[in-house]
C-alpha cells in the first residue's frame, strides 16, 4: 500500500485537538466529582449514615377516616386506569453493568477514604496522565531514558513521491541491499512486485489503494496465494518496524523472486 503522509503541521493540528478534548473531560471530571460527592454528603452525619428530622405530630386536628363504598371500588377496579402491573426494567445486561460502575464510583467518591489519601492519589495519577499525553503529543522519546533506544532503520527515501513505474528497482534494490538496509529492501522488493503485477494486467496500480484491494484483483489462485504472503510479509516488515537480519531478508527475498518467476512463466505460457 502507498501511503500519502500528511504534513507534519496537519499531524501536530489533529493531536493538539484531541490532546485538548481529552484534557476538557478529565478537568471537568475532577472539577464535577468532588461537588457531586459534597452535595450527596449534605444531611450525612459524620459516620456516614442519614439524620432525617422529626417534627411532632399535629393532635390539634381531628381526622375522620372515609371509606368508599364496595360498589365504588368494584367499579375503580374494573377501570383500566387502575389495574396496575409491574413493568421489567428495559435495561440491557450492559447498561445494568455501567449503572452500577457509575453507582460504586459515586459512593468511592463520597468515602472518607477518597477525601483524604485516595484524592491526591487520584490526582497524581491525573498529572502523570496529562504529562504522557503532552509527550506523546510532543514525540519525546521515553525509551532513552531507561536505557533504551528504539531500533530504526535508515531511509534515505521519499516514500510520498513514489511511482512504480519510474523507479529503477534494480540499482535501488542493490543499493539497499549492499548497506543492509533490508527493511527499505523488502519495500522496494514488494513495489517492483505490483509493477510486474500491472504490467502483466492483473492489477490496476494506483498511490491510494491499499494492499487488500490487490489481492482482491487477484483471479489467478495460485498466484493469489504466492502474492498475499509476500504482501503479508512486506506490512509485517514495514508497518512493523522489523529490524531484518540477512537471513531473514533472504527468505524474504526467495518469496519475492519465486513470485516473479511464477509470473513470468506464466506469461510465456
Amino acid at each position: 500500500m502507498i501511503i500519502r503522509l500528511q504534513s507534519p503541521w496537519h499531524t501536530f493540528q489533529l493531536r493538539l485537538a484531541n490532546f485538548l478534548l481529552i484534557t476538557q473531560l478529565i478537568v471537568t471530571f475532577c472539577v464535577l466529582a468532588p461537588r457531586f460527592g459534597a452535595a450527596q454528603g449534605r444531611g450525612a452525619s459524620p459516620n456516614g449514615s442519614v439524620n432525617p428530622q422529626h417534627f411532632p405530630a399535629d393532635r390539634s386536628a381531628t381526622v375522620t377516616l372515609r371509606r368508599p363504598a364496595p360498589g365504588r371500588l368494584h367499579d375503580f377496579r374494573r377501570q383500566r386506569d387502575f389495574q396496575y402491573v409491574e413493568v421489567k426494567s428495559e435495561m440491557s445486561a450492559w447498561d445494568l453493568f455501567w449503572m452500577r460502575f457509575w453507582n460504586k464510583v459515586s459512593e468511592w467518591l463520597n468515602s472518607r477514604s477518597y477525601q483524604g489519601f485516595w484524592r491526591y492519589v487520584f490526582y497524581a495519577l491525573f498529572l502523570g496522565a496529562i504529562a504522557f499525553v503532552i509527550l506523546k503529543l510532543f514525540q519525546v522519546d521515553l525509551t532513552g531514558a531507561f536505557g533504551r533506544s528504539p531500533r530504526r532503520a535508515a531511509l534515505a527515501y521519499d516514500t510520498e513521491s513514489e511511482d512504480i513505474h519510474a523507479l529503477d528497482f534494480n540499482a535501488l534494490l542493490a543499493e539497499a541491499e549492499a548497506s543492509a538496509n533490508y527493511r527499505l529492501a523488502v519495500r522496494l522488493g514488494y513495489l517492483q512486485v505490483l509493477k510486474q503485477l500491472t504490467d502483466h494486467h492483473l492489477i490496476e496500480w494506483q498511490p491510494d489503494k491499499t494492499n487488500q484491494a490487490y489481492v482482491q484483483e487477484m483471479a489467478s489462485a495460485p498466484l493469489r496465494l504466492a502474492f498475499t504472503e509476500i504482501t503479508r510479509q512486506f506490512e509485517y516488515v514495514w508497518y512493523g518496524e522489523l529490524a531484518l537480519t540477512a537471513e531473514h531478508y533472504a527468505v524474504t527475498r526467495t518469496a519475492r523472486l519465486d513470485f516473479l518467476t511464477q509470473l513470468a512463466n506464466r506469461r510465456a505460457a
